[in-house]
């Protein structure tokens, strides 16, 4: 995959104190990236269709920076629609006004630019960014994030051969605007015409060879489900995976022949060149439907000219086995991620729980048209950005704080068809369990921060389950899954002051309610905590031509 990218470093200064006291950092390097999107026509079911492209690329350039690198995104909108891009996983602490989703941010305009300026702050991992508005993260648009170590962090594992992308998903042949229209009809978006892997479907997947490897070396594949509704199974044919890293964390290195990936998560794992020198089929496959779908790519042995064998095995069948993939994945305890020190110094089965929120999905319909929601509240969009509106002190009219309780309704009546915003108290440690009464796989994601997946189970949450939770070494991760009629209990403290969105990672889902926002406040109104609204802000709605607010009190 291309990296396309302008970086320099600029403003930093090394200042060797001694060879004793090492190297102290003045400012951490900056990135500069410039992306014209557009759209451009591909053809990657067969059938010509609009892509939305970066600089003529899908998937887009690679942003492949260090712990603590300051990231500049110039985003040119060529398109002719509003636009914002979304960086998935990035906790972008303090800082929500980067994160680009309507709810925290104005659009970019068509025919303007807009300059993203975020901080990969104390993050290592495998990420990626997507256009976030309406449907047209289901026209491409996305693109890999990667985030190394700093040189003086001990990672857990020898530096690969060489470090690769693998960017799976479902793909329709819909233009994403026709998409949307069936959903705002009461319509289904139906089932995905293929998957892709890196932008290539079909028989361009595979010729020519994606990947080259030499034998007897060891290399890094970074495999991201950045589609919007499949979850997928990941294989590479005749040849063991260890899994390495998950969501930012590293992790329990145990060895898999596949691995289910589902929307919005990604895993790293080792792959070791050690059979016999040919070519081998890379695929990736639909799970838990009955119209299987898969793409394969090539992985070629250097100097190889014998094809892959045709028998290429086939995911594993039911929920059982990925629930129990799921509860072999752990955290690695004595690694370091993005500090020196080991993951496992935070003790986060210690910290007592000072709030649950139980989180039911709602499905009704309301003018005879499907919605999605959580706990009875279906959630729409307003003009103004919910985080401008708390902002500016103009919510009225904009949204009402805490409409959702934090239990499931008793009896469920209809939705109710509102702004769904809740407010969590600053650095207070919270039990969200989700309930998923679908015949479907749901995924979840929530912006700003990781949390501890701690336990799954079948039916209905109640407090005695946890006694079945893992209070040791869940990983720490931005997403989980829940499978169908299930629940999944995560921890976290929330700890970064700003606006946040939780979300359905399947994105009809997200598009038709099932999601909220979560508002985090600091009491002190610190620029320690939370960081002002950059002056070059977008504006729109009520917030237009006001005076800025009093800025949040200096940090000490």
């Amino acid at each position: 995959m291309a990296t396309t990218m302008r970086a320099a470093a600029a403003g930093v200064l090394l200042l060797a104190l001694s060879a004793l006291a090492g190297v102290a950092l003045a400012e951490d390097p900056y990135l500069f990236f410039e992306w014209k999107v557009t759209y451009g026509t591909k053809s990657l079911m067969g059938v010509p269709q609009k892509v939305i492209l970066i600089n003529g690329e899908f998937p887009g350039p690679r942003i492949n920076c260090t712990s603590n690198n300051n990231i500049v995104v110039n985003v040119f909108n060529e398109l002719d629609q509003p636009l914002l891009f979304h960086w998935h996983g990035m906790q972008q602490r303090k800082d929500s006004w980067m994160d680009g989703l309507i709810g925290t941010q104005c659009p970019i305009m068509p025919g303007t630019n807009f300059t993203y300026q975020w901080q990969a702050k104390d993050q290592i991992g495998s990420f990626f960014y997507f256009p976030s508005i309406g449907m047209q993260r289901a026209a491409g648009g996305y693109g890999p994030i990667t985030i190394m170590s700093r040189n003086l962090i001990p990672v857990p594992f020898d530096p690969p051969a060489d470090d690769h992308v693998v960017l799976i998903g479902d793909w329709y042949t819909k233009d994403h605007a026709v998409m949307a229209k069936l959903l705002d009809a009461g319509r289904s978006i139906g089932r995905p015409a293929g998957v892709i892997i890196n932008g290539k479907g079909g028989k361009e997947a595979a010729d020519p060879p994606m990947f080259t490897v030499e034998a007897g070396k060891a290399y890094r594949f970074r495999v991201c489900n950045a589609g919007i509704k499949a979850s997928l199974n990941f294989r590479i044919q005749g040849h063991d995976m260890k899994v390495v890293e998950m969501d930012g964390s590293h992790t329990v290195q145990d060895m898999y022949d596949s691995v289910d990936v589902h929307v919005g998560h990604c895993v790293s794992v080792l792959v070791d060149a050690d059979q016999k020198p040919g070519d081998y089929f890379m695929v990736a496959s639909t799970r838990f439907v009955h119209d299987e779908k898969s793409v394969s790519a090539v992985i070629r042995y250097a100097g190889s000219n014998t094809p892959p064998a045709p028998n290429v095995p086939g995911p594993p069948a039911g929920w059982a086995w990925s629930i129990n993939q799921w509860r072999s994945f752990r955290w690695n305890l004595t690694a370091s991620a993005a500090r020196p020190n080991p993951q496992g110094s935070y003790h986060y089965g210690q910290i007592n729980i000072t709030r649950t929120i139980k989180l039911s999905v709602s499905r009704g319909h309301i003018d005879g048209k499907l919605r999605y929601g959580f706990n009875g509240i279906s959630h729409v969009d307003a003009d103004t950005p919910f985080k401008l509106a708390e902002y500016f002190n103009v919510t009225d009219g904009v949204f009402k704080y805490n409409q959702m309780t934090d239990e499931p309704p008793a009896v469920n009546g209809p939705l109710q068809l509102v702004p769904n915003i809740i407010t969590a108290e600053y650095r207070t440690f919270i039990e969200i369990v989700f309930e998923n009464p679908e015949k479907s796989l749901d995924s979840f994601h929530l912006n700003g921060y990781a949390f501890f997946a701690v336990g799954m189970g079948p039916g209905k949450w109640s407090p005695e389950l946890r006694k079945t939770y893992n209070l040791l070494d869940a990983v720490s991760r931005h997403a989980i899954q829940v499978y169908p009629r299930s629940w999944t209990a995560i921890m976290l403290t929330f700890d970064n002051a700003g606006m946040w969105n939780l979300r359905s990672n399947i994105w009809e889902r997200h598009y038709l309610g099932e999601q909220l926002y979560i508002s985090v406040t600091s009491p002190e109104r610190s620029a320690r905590d939370e960081y002002n609204m950059p002056e070059k802000s977008l504006r729109c709605g009520k917030v237009v031509g006001l005076p800025l607010p009093p800025p949040y009190n200096p940090a000490r």
